[in-house]
């Protein structure tokens, strides 16, 4: 006699069969028991050139944004975000990806794109001004490469969202406002559309866009972003950047950089609302060791003194001061996979189930990413 999980078993089989074969166009119906590609798996990541923020995105070792994704990235004008954008343009070439960039603010600098490791022979560089037609090209390329190469990675970037216009407001005389719904309903209707195109195909969607205050908010989250609520919605993630100060040279009178914090507002791929630090030069760009060693403080991987550090490692031990920090990971290949080892088994949250008890709950007032 058949048990009653089984006879569950066999009934949502057919139901699935049944599914399927009145479909016949697009499968909808499975399993998520990992037998089956889904449409909601992850087909590859996408590294934004820094490993901690890579980290806090994934929750996994060696990941990034998600392909088949939309990932937005907003913040204040000079926070990072075209910058940190670009270069997960050119971690898609390392990966053998095609990079496509469509530019709103006209102002992409080739020099600084080949400065941090894009192949501008090989980018693919598109010019727009109405959002319009941002969507009608990115609906085209989705399907060119359905077409020709299906296995093909492919990261489309949008920078930026905030300086799109509309059709009607590009054709409308300068004294008429009231256009602002119109943006917020064509991009609600794209990304109906694309977010399910890109979901099977090895396209990542990133959207750069920028933070806007709200008018006489008291409490809660003073910022939202331009567009309306249909991005936040549809993005997978979003990563929200903040200038953390200036990074000098030893005598402070030139300005190399500047220290940036990326905080995770949504995250559909792991724990939401962590953060990351990295050091952002405007010769190099994004300094992938730069938001290790606060990690490594905070976990008790490394030992402080005052500016100098001390690690140890096979009966070795290193003693070095920041600005060596770099240079020190670069030329021992050891050590720096013992250390991002160490980093991953500290910062990678294990889902657990009933670990937690009430009282081990504190609950707080504060609402993040609240738009």
């Amino acid at each position: 006699m058949a048990t009653k999980k089984s006879v569950t078993d066999d009934l949502a089989n057919a139901i699935a069969d049944n599914l399927n074969s009145k479909f016949k166009d697009n499968k909808v119906a499975y399993f998520l028991d990992g037998s089956d590609i889904t449409p909601t798996d992850i087909k590859d990541f996408v590294s934004t050139g820094s490993s901690m923020l890579d980290l806090a995105i994934s929750n996994r070792t060696n990941g990034g944004i998600a392909v088949g994704r939309i990932t937005e990235i907003n913040g204040l004008e000079s926070s990072g975000k075209s910058l940190l954008a670009s270069h997960i343009l050119a971690e898609t070439q390392k990966k053998g990806g095609i990079a496509v960039y469509m530019d709103t603010e006209t102002s992409v600098s080739r020099d600084f794109l080949e400065a941090i490791g894009v192949d501008v022979s090989k980018l693919l560089y598109l010019h727009f001004e109405c959002v319009e037609d941002i969507f009608e090209a990115i609906e085209d390329i989705i399907t060119k490469v359905r077409e020709s190469d299906k296995d093909r990675l492919v990261t489309i970037l949008v920078d930026s969202l905030a300086a799109t216009s509309t059709k009607v407001e590009i054709e409308a005389d300068f004294e008429k406002d009231g256009y602002a719904t119109t943006k917020a309903i064509v991009i609600s209707k794209a990304l109906r559309k694309i977010t399910q195109m890109i979901g099977r195909q090895r396209v990542a969607l990133v959207f750069t866009n920028q933070l806007r205050q709200k008018l006489g908010v008291m409490f809660g989250d003073p910022w939202t972003t331009s567009g309306g609520k249909a991005l936040p919605f549809h993005a997978s993630t979003r990563v929200r950047l903040k200038n953390m100060g200036q990074i000098k040279d030893s005598k402070k009178k030139n300005i190399l950089g500047m220290k940036c914090r990326a905080q995770i507002i949504k995250n559909r791929l792991g724990p939401p609302l962590r953060h990351a630090d990295y050091d952002m030069y405007f010769d190099s760009g994004i300094d992938n060791y730069g938001g290790w060693l606060n990690v490594m403080k905070e976990h008790k991987l490394v030992k402080s003194g005052g500016s100098w550090y001390t690690l140890e490692y096979r009966k070795k031990e290193y003693k070095f001061q920041s600005k060596d920090f770099k240079e020190l990971m670069e030329n021992n290949d050891g050590l720096r996979n013992h250390l991002y080892k160490q980093i991953c088994e500290k910062c990678i949250l294990e889902y657990q189930k009933g670990k937690v008890g009430i009282d081990d709950i504190e609950y707080t007032g504060e609402v993040i990413g609240d738009e």
